[in-house]
């Protein structure tokens, strides 16, 4: 399974407004930071304020910010909310033209697995991912231990 860019880029869009939280975030600053084109990080933006993750302000002064605590934000739900297809396998979805469907075991197990995986990400919320790596929050003072190799 493979997540679409939507999702990525929606992540990066939350994570960007959750360093900024004291400001409006515009889009075509977002878009600088990451590499996105403009017109696809505004689909973007435009679903996560459908979907009420993000607050939008229109006209000169305006921006966008989230709408919720990073802490009151799911990563599964984002990615429910941005990918527009999780039907890991044709009979999951609305089209299924399955001949096996009804006479196999394989879709109960990948459901079992998407659902898994959701269950994961809804474990972690958008805080998790703004805090800064282990190293990262090493003091300055504090080198990190060198590993080296015996002599045989």
């Amino acid at each position: 399974m493979r997540l679409t860019n939507m999702s990525d880029y929606a992540i990066r869009l939350l994570m960007h407004l959750g360093t900024h939280p004291d400001r409006l975030c515009t889009i075509a600053e977002v878009a600088r930071a990451y590499g996105i084109s403009e017109p696809h990080l505004m689909k973007i933006t435009h679903r996560l304020a459908q979907r009420g993750w993000i607050h939008t302000v229109r006209g000169k002064n305006g921006g966008m910010q989230l709408a919720h605590d990073p802490t009151d934000i799911p990563l599964g739900e984002v990615i429910r909310d941005t990918e527009n297809d999780l039907a890991l396998v044709e009979c999951m979805g609305p089209h299924n033209t399955c001949v096996l469907s009804g006479r196999c075991g394989l879709t109960p197990i990948v459901a079992g697995a998407l659902q898994a995986f959701m269950d994961h990400l809804n474990r972690h919320t958008l805080a998790d991912v703004l805090r800064p790596p282990p190293q990262a929050a090493q003091a300055p003072s504090e080198a990190p231990t060198r590993i080296t190799a015996r002599a045989r």
